[in-house]
């Protein structure tokens, strides 16, 4: 009997508490003492009390009633949670909510998500180019591709769109890419259709000159005139 009322007593106090809080609480800026508040706060809304008071809060905790108060005030000026007035049924009231907090803790795993998508982004870029050069990329090499990503702010597509731009023009060295980024960021080239049409004018007006240089070349050779001599 004893075991099946424990049993029921701990079911009935269990709430639900979102993994991630523990998982980045200290990143979003909240100490232990803190994320542990908060969790009062929370079971105190899960259980009905919307708007505990300093000394409830207190009572569940270690910590005294000014402490409390203390962190209340110190965690609504922070953005952690804030005071809602509600207006129900012509009753008004306050009430604590913890949306800012849901809010940074979810912007936080956006954040360590986009990350780690970019990380294997990054990943797949080197060996992009080592099977492109048909070897393993020098220490120097991968250094000046984290450098286009990191400092230059070029985006893993437009970086791999120079390396292609590279390959058509029978040019593949980083020298030669490291160029043609320079002038597609001086351009304003942003994406990979810029910097297809880009390429192709660039090819095209290759040609024009070639051909204009060849004329050229045929006017300048002097006519002897055998009729002459």
């Amino acid at each position: 009997m004893i075991k099946h009322a424990v049993q029921a007593w701990m079911k009935d106090g269990i709430i639900s508490i979102p993994s991630f809080l523990f998982q980045f609480y200290k990143k979003i800026g909240l100490t232990d003492q803190e994320c542990f508040f908060l969790l009062n706060v929370y079971s105190f809304i899960k259980n009905g009390n919307e708007f505990p008071t300093p000394d409830e809060l207190s009572e569940q905790m270690t910590i005294d009633v000014e402490q409390c108060s203390m962190l209340l005030r110190a965690l609504i000026k922070r953005g952690y949670m804030k005071i809602e007035h509600y207006n129900q049924e012509g009753i008004y009231g306050e009430r604590y909510s913890l949306d800012p907090l849901w809010e940074r803790l979810l912007q936080q795993y956006i954040n360590q998500q986009e990350l780690q998508t970019s990380y294997m982004q990054n990943e797949s870029i080197y060996t992009i180019f080592e099977k492109e050069f048909g070897r393993p990329l020098s220490p120097f090499e991968c250094e000046t591709l984290a450098m286009w990503l990191d400092d230059d702010q070029h985006s893993t597509e437009i970086v791999v769109a120079a390396l292609k731009e590279a390959v058509i023009s029978g040019k593949l060295n980083f020298r030669y890419i490291d160029r043609i980024l320079f002038e597609w960021k001086k351009n304003g080239i942003k994406t990979v259709a810029q910097a297809k049409d880009y390429g192709k004018k660039f090819r095209m007006n290759q040609k024009r000159e070639k051909v204009s240089e060849t004329k050229t070349n045929v006017h300048d050779v002097p006519f002897y005139n055998w009729l002459e001599s």
